[in-house]
């Protein structure tokens, strides 16, 4: 299967709150495939990051919280 480009990780990220969980983490994990690669620019790997921790932060706030004891 071919990898999906930065640009598409990036567009994919502004609809992870918007599918289902397996499709929210793979979205994640392209992400963090794209971070990790030297050859993807500077400038996109850095947009990648900020809307990586944008969707991470927003799935803490919305998720169930199952804390009750």
């Amino acid at each position: 299967m071919m990898e999906p480009s930065a640009k598409t990780v990036y567009e994919n990220l502004e609809q992870v709150d918007q599918v289902d969980t397996f499709t929210s983490a793979t979205y994640r994990e392209s992400a963090q495939e794209v971070l990790a690669d030297p050859e993807v620019s500077l400038d996109m790997r850095e947009a990648i990051a900020d809307r990586l921790h944008e969707a991470n932060h927003e799935l803490t706030i919305h998720a169930p919280n199952d804390d009750s004891y």
